[in-house]
């Protein structure tokens, strides 16, 4: 009975003809986005000024500040600062005004309390959400721009025919 669970066991073992273990995956160097991280155990009093997409789920006293990049509060994140990014994704809470280039989302249990301005918003079912809201309109496209400057549009008054 010992003898076939051990053979048994030597021949689910020794699958890998060279016992080589398997080659970890390949990562090249655009795969995956730079995104640096506040810890849960760190508690940063300043300003945190990032150039790269920004997750914190520690604790932030002062401002934010990842103009072009996407702002993530996980759901441990505390930050009473002023934030102003991209995007941003509120998961834990944030007491202070918030700006962004395009979308804010408070996601079920985030809570922000606090002045929002932004292009588009999403509060989900669960969320908690205190203060205004400032909806701003995306700039035009280039191409638009382009299209618009030449051939513009000129209103004309409607001919009254002439009856005699």
């Amino acid at each position: 009975m010992w003898e076939e669970r051990n053979k048994q066991t030597n021949t689910n073992t020794n699958t890998n003809a060279n016992n080589n273990p398997p080659a970890a995956p390949v990562r090249t160097a655009g795969a995956t986005p730079h995104v640096a991280v506040i810890g849960p155990n760190m508690l940063i009093i300043g300003k945190v000024t990032s150039s790269e997409d920004l997750y914190v789920d520690g604790e932030v006293r002062g401002t934010l500040d990842a103009e072009n990049c996407r702002l993530t509060i996980g759901p441990n994140g505390k930050a009473t600062a002023g934030a102003k990014a991209r995007e941003v994704d509120v998961m834990g809470r944030i007491d202070g005004d918030v700006v962004t280039q395009e979308k804010i989302s408070i996601r079920k249990g985030g809570q922000l309390v606090g002045d929002i301005r932004a292009a588009g918003i999403v509060i989900e079912d669960g969320a908690y959400f205190k203060g205004s809201i400032d909806i701003v309109r995306r700039g035009p496209e280039p191409a638009a721009i382009r299209t618009s400057e030449a051939a513009p549009i000129r209103a004309t008054e409607p001919r009254l025919k002439e009856t005699a």
